[in-house]
């Protein structure tokens, strides 16, 4: 299926799953479906659904993981723009989801969000009858979500505005915060795949590790150079908040440089798969060249 396809088989599944999960209308459903559905690009569904692809599993059983992976995105952007972490005012080219609503609400969205995830994993059907590959994926997510994921990277991020740190303390906090939930999202469909040797796993998830470190990457550089009405939110926004910015604190070519490389170990990762990775390929293109 091309990428388009498989976006609207997204929204899809996230609008069926959101509906049957929110038991009656309010400013908290509300508060959520303005969080999901708000032109988001889908990256990370589209990283489980070309994953599987690779591993020739059927597609319905790829949409709950691709669901769960946005819900956890979703309600990760929430919290990341509420004043108390990065405080951001524009989100995907709409006011944030703590200004359309109230601060309140937006915790409690993205709390909902993030519940609604593993929801969708344990109760999907088409997972019932393996167990294990069910488990295995909340137990990935999981992983990706908390303090060696996302939460401990959002607390580096914190700990490091207005410091000066080398290039490793960056990256580390960058496959935290960003990197863990891209890994996540490529590796959740090998629960589906048993069989799968176990190097060709860790091929997967070395590409899965670099195309996230690679990514944020990238995404600082929109910021430096991006415009606030092409990449949807305030560009210059790390600057202005003192973050750690890869290429404001080890120069724009570096930046390009260093993407280039990490772009390079992923795709010689994806070598190393032995199966049909064109999709990986393609959707690596789409991660690191974006102009949002």
């Amino acid at each position: 299926m091309s990428f388009s396809t498989l976006v609207r088989r997204v929204e899809n599944e996230l609008e069926r799953r959101i509906d049957a999960g929110i038991e009656s209308e309010g400013r908290l459903s509300q508060a959520m479906r303005y969080a999901v559905f708000n032109g988001g690009k889908r990256l990370r569904p589209l990283l489980v659904y070309a994953c599987g692809e690779t591993l020739d599993l059927p597609v319905e059983r790829l949409d709950a993981p691709a669901c769960a992976v946005e819900l956890i995105h979703c309600y990760s952007l929430v919290h990341d723009d509420l004043p108390a972490m990065d405080d951001d005012d524009l989100r995907r080219g709409r006011p944030t989801t703590h200004l359309a609503y109230d601060e309140a609400t937006a915790i409690l969205a993205g709390d909902a969000l993030q519940a609604l995830a593993f929801q969708v994993l344990a109760q999907d059907g088409r997972l019932h009858h393996q167990s294990p590959a069910g488990c295995g994926m909340i137990a990935e997510l999981a992983s990706a979500c908390g303090v060696s994921g996302m939460a401990g990277g959002q607390a580096r991020d914190l700990e490091l505005e207005h410091k000066q740190p080398d290039q490793a303390t960056v990256e580390t906090m960058f496959r935290m915060k960003t990197g863990a939930l891209i890994r996540a999202a490529v590796m959740m469909p090998t629960a589906l795949a048993p069989d799968l040797p176990s190097t060709q796993i860790q091929a997967l998830r070395e590409f899965g590790e670099e195309i996230g470190l690679a990514f944020q990457i990238r995404d600082d550089l929109l910021d430096v150079e991006g415009k606030t009405e092409v990449i949807g939110k305030q560009a210059g926004a790390d600057q202005a908040l003192g973050k750690a910015n890869w290429p404001e604190l080890f120069g724009i070519e570096g930046a390009r440089r260093r993407i280039d490389e990490l772009d390079a170990r992923a795709r010689a990762a994806l070598d190393r798969v032995e199966r049909d990775t064109s999709g990986l390929h393609k959707l690596a293109d789409r991660l690191l060249h974006r102009a949002t």
